[in-house]
């Protein structure tokens, strides 16, 4: 008798870092449309992902083969946020839905970053070049056009001019010190975000939305994943100990906490994690071997 083969269905967290393993691979959406695996275990991402591929499709076919670039986007700004009704959701900014691809593909609302991942799909579907900025408090897309670039705010549809930018930045730059002889040009605020960079900032949302309202199993299923995106942001261990410190979970966070102490030498907060770590039990960080 022959044995059968016997295939195991990845967890969501095996699938998500097979996801992110590489970044030459990695798919902005499929890993973002992912993210929704933690709050709703059953969603169908294969679905989710046609659904997208589906209105990309209808929105080429709408467009001209012999569209100029500007008519391609001027076609895909009223497709996206008149006719499907994409827009922000300022009735309920921090509900963790809006960081949810298959949230915000069904109700049509969101934050600047899940409408930017699915406006760059679009774009890219019917030949523009798109990529999202990590713009200081507000994620955009930058489009480069034969003109030269153009910057939408997908959470309002709006193109904004250079002076509306500079304006943007004004708080945080009085905030960073950032006037004057220390003053930065804006393009250095207007750079590609790579795939890796945006998924971090998204669950970063989820993040801070868990961590204000102390929802400590949501938050630690959050970090995994940051985790596993960013292995050696010791802070990401660090936080996820101390979330598993909260939950009564004494062994991760002990395993977690140690990780933080070993790898940051000169961290600011080591007393105060060292203490935290006494508290659970254990003396201090052990030995790399």
């Amino acid at each position: 008798m022959s044995d059968r083969l016997h295939f195991e269905t990845p967890t969501a967290l095996e699938y998500f870092s097979a996801l992110v393993a590489d970044d030459a691979s990695l798919s902005l959406l499929e890993a973002a449309a992912s993210l929704s695996q933690d709050e709703h275990p059953d969603v169908d991402l294969q679905a989710l992902l046609d659904e997208v591929d589906a209105l990309t499709d209808q929105l080429r076919r709408r467009v001209p083969s012999d569209a100029v670039p500007l008519q391609r986007l001027r076609r895909l700004n009223r497709y996206f946020f008149q006719e499907l009704g994409f827009a922000g959701n300022v009735n309920d900014y921090y509900d963790p839905g809006n960081s949810l691809l298959s949230t915000v593909l069904r109700t049509r609302r969101g934050i600047p970053i899940t409408l930017a991942v699915l406006y760059i799909e679009l774009a890219t579907g019917i030949g523009l070049t798109a990529c999202g900025v990590s713009f200081p408090g507000h994620f955009l897309v930058k489009l480069h056009m034969p003109e030269g670039e153009v910057v939408i705010d997908p959470f309002s549809g709006q193109s904004l001019s250079r002076e509306q930018l500079d304006e943007l930045l004004v708080p945080y730059r009085r905030s960073h010190g950032l006037e004057g002889d220390f003053d930065m040009p804006l393009g250095l605020f207007l750079q590609a975000a790579e795939p890796r960079d945006v998924l971090a900032r998204m669950l970063r949302n989820l993040k801070e939305i868990y961590r204000s309202a102390r929802d400590w199993p949501r938050l630690v299923a959050v970090m995994n994943r940051l985790v596993i995106l960013l292995p050696q942001a010791w802070e990401e261990r660090r936080d996820r100990g101390l979330a598993h410190a909260e939950l009564g979970n004494r062994e991760a966070a002990r395993q977690d906490l140690g990780a933080y102490l070993i790898h940051t030498r000169e961290a600011v907060d080591r007393a105060a994690i060292s203490s935290r770590l006494t508290e659970l039990g254990h003396d201090g960080p052990g030995r790399l071997h």
